[in-house]
């Protein structure tokens, strides 16, 4: 039924029916009955399901994604759809428009996407008015990055304004320094520039009420020596855990014709493509840390296959996005059905 009307949506811009369905699922779960009756069909309950990862008992190992909610508009719609969690963002300080449209492209022979978005949202102090508006209590993680203008000299400061912004309603974070889409954003990877902001997060959360666990984003694009130094980075600075991967630069092995793909141009891959390498980068961290660092899983997860195989890699939780969009809504439910079999 879904691959019907996923033929129908392909036939829209990919931005446009994103934004589209999205005000459809809302209106129908601002309606009690119904929104009861989505999650009736959507929701998978299971005490062993269940994940405690960094203080934080999860009801199930599927997220989704940053990227998708970018303004924490849609938590509550999404939350009836069975997800464990969902990470907003990614937020900067200011609001911003991103990059020119179109900036968000299908791959249906090789299901995956190409974005470009750079960072569109409202701003970290409307994303934080949202969450603290919401009726779910689902778990919520804040993406967080730079502005666009922002020089990387004062990068801090914007990741800084942006976690005490949203310190109050998220019960994560995750730090954005590997997409590909803000120009010059990935140099903050490198370990002093990188080490050096993440100190400062973590001295801002040791002033808090309560810690919030502090995780990093990185590239699928590293080498093994730069995952070396990511892993010494953390055991460095303290923080929880890393979210592997973000989307990779690479247009290797892709079965789109080669000037299709030249034609989109620019951007982050996402999807299947992604999956094997998003493995390999998973395994290297847990292996290589001797499983000491929590990693939430994202690349190319479509099945309860692709789910297994990363926390059988080492990840302790998992999210979707491009699996979300070729899967459709039950994706949750299906991999976490799968889950329950294995």
């Amino acid at each position: 039924m879904y691959a019907l009307i996923r033929s129908l949506l392909f036939k829209i811009e990919a931005e446009k029916v994103h934004y589209m369905v999205m005000r459809r699922l809302t209106m129908l779960c601002s309606v009690g009955f119904i929104r009861s009756i989505i999650k009736s069909l959507f929701v998978i309950k299971h005490p062993s399901l269940e994940t405690t990862v960094f203080g934080i008992t999860f009801p199930n190992p599927v997220g989704l994604a940053a990227g998708f909610d970018k303004d924490a508009k849609y938590t509550d719609s999404l939350a009836c759809l069975g997800f464990g969690f969902i990470e907003i963002g990614t937020v900067t300080p200011r609001a911003q428009p991103g990059n020119p449209q179109p900036r968000l492209f299908r791959l249906p022979a090789d299901k995956a996407l190409i974005n470009r978005m750079g960072f569109n949202n409202h701003g970290a102090a409307n994303a934080a008015n949202n969450l603290h508006n919401r009726k779910e209590r689902i778990i919520i993680g804040g993406n967080i990055g730079k502005n666009k203008d922002t020089p990387n000299e004062q990068a801090t400061e914007d990741y800084e304004k942006s976690f005490m912004e949203l310190y109050p309603v998220v019960d994560y974070f995750v730090v954005n320094v590997s997409s590909p889409n803000t120009p010059g954003l990935r140099a903050l990877q490198d370990k002093a520039p990188l080490t050096e902001l993440l100190r400062r997060l973590k001295e801002l959360n040791r002033h808090q009420r309560a810690n919030k666990p502090i995780l990093l984003k990185i590239a699928p694009d590293l080498t093994n020596e730069q995952l070396d130094d990511i892993i010494d980075i953390v055991r460095t600075t303290g923080i929880e855990g890393i979210v592997a991967t973000n989307t990779t630069i690479s247009r290797d092995g892709l079965a789109t014709p080669q000037a299709q793909v030249e034609a989109i141009g620019a951007g982050g891959l996402s999807g299947k493509p992604v999956t094997k390498r998003s493995t390999e980068v998973v395994k290297y961290i847990h292996t290589n840390s001797q499983g000491k660092i929590p990693i939430i899983a994202s690349g190319g997860i479509f099945t309860a296959a692709d789910a297994k195989e990363k926390l059988d890699a080492g990840a302790k939780l998992v999210q979707v996005y491009t699996g979300f969009i070729y899967e459709g809504p039950a994706i949750t439910k299906n991999i976490c059905k799968g889950l329950l079999k294995k």
